[in-house]
């Protein structure tokens, strides 16, 4: 079967997006499942939190929106098992210029999906592909989510989440009418959740109230650990398994799952 695609989207910066793709993709390989993470954000966090260091990335996400590299040449196995990662370069600064003139700018990424069955992680095929965007909207992220399945949304509990997540759904709306009709939301995620702030229980309360089901049961807390796990080239469920940034993210797994089994069984 074709692996599930899911873009983590947010054009507001520092809401978890990153953090979410690389402890997700650790939890969803704890239970069984092969991932690929695409880093597509210039700054390569995802890339430099997996323990990629720069100096290895010969191949990145850059050559393949410009094709010229295939997903299992771009893809590098990470510490992590049945974890793999597409790094990023900042050539991707670079790669609006590159590509901006071609008619299926929007649709590079998608394209390089057609060869996801050319990589296996551990001689079995990936079931997930987790995509980390840019904090923007640009042909970056425009091309994930034309090439994935699913959205999944980190907010983080603060004043203008409501206000951020308006313009990213409507963003998502006029892809899914134009450029990818399959696009649906797989969730929202709230992360940097603080239960001894009444602001953080307020605005989970007015997000869970707006979006209803789409919000996951599982909030994500502030966790130093959370914070520490990358500055080691460490997901956060190898650095501290035990803390309660990781427990919520094995929490979070297990809901994805459970909501792409219903979606399989509709």
């Amino acid at each position: 079967m074709a692996p599930r695609i899911l873009t983590l989207a947010n054009q507001k910066g520092g809401v978890g997006k990153t953090t979410t793709a690389i402890n997700l993709a650790t939890a969803l390989a704890a239970v069984g499942e092969r991932v690929l993470i695409i880093d597509l954000d210039p700054q390569g966090n995802a890339s430099t939190g997996l323990g990629i260091d720069r100096a290895n990335r010969e191949i990145s996400s850059y050559d393949l929106l410009v094709g010229e590299a295939r997903i299992a040449e771009a893809s590098v196995m990470t510490s992590v098992p049945n974890v793999a990662i597409v790094p990023s370069t900042l050539d991707l600064l670079g790669v609006e210029l590159t590509i901006a003139a071609n008619a299926d700018r929007a649709f590079r990424l998608r394209d390089a999906f057609k060869a996801i069955n050319e990589l296996t992680i551990d001689g079995k095929p990936v079931s997930y592909v987790l995509i980390d965007c840019p904090p923007s909207l640009n042909l970056l992220t425009i091309n994930a989510l034309v090439a994935a399945d699913a959205v999944l949304v980190p907010l983080q509990c603060e004043f203008f989440a409501l206000e951020g997540l308006s313009q990213l759904l409507q963003t998502i709306e006029q892809i899914r009418s134009t450029l990818n009709p399959r696009l649906s939301i797989q969730g929202v995620v709230m992360t940097m959740f603080d239960r001894r702030n009444n602001l953080s229980e307020q605005v989970l309360a007015d997000v869970r109230q707006e979006m209803g089901e789409l919000v996951y049961d599982t909030v994500i807390p502030r966790n130093v650990r959370l914070s520490e796990a990358p500055s080691y080239g460490k997901p956060a469920l190898l650095y501290d398994l035990k803390c309660a940034g990781s427990q919520a993210y094995l929490r979070l797994a297990t809901e994805v799952i459970r909501r792409e089994r219903r979606l399989a069984a509709a």
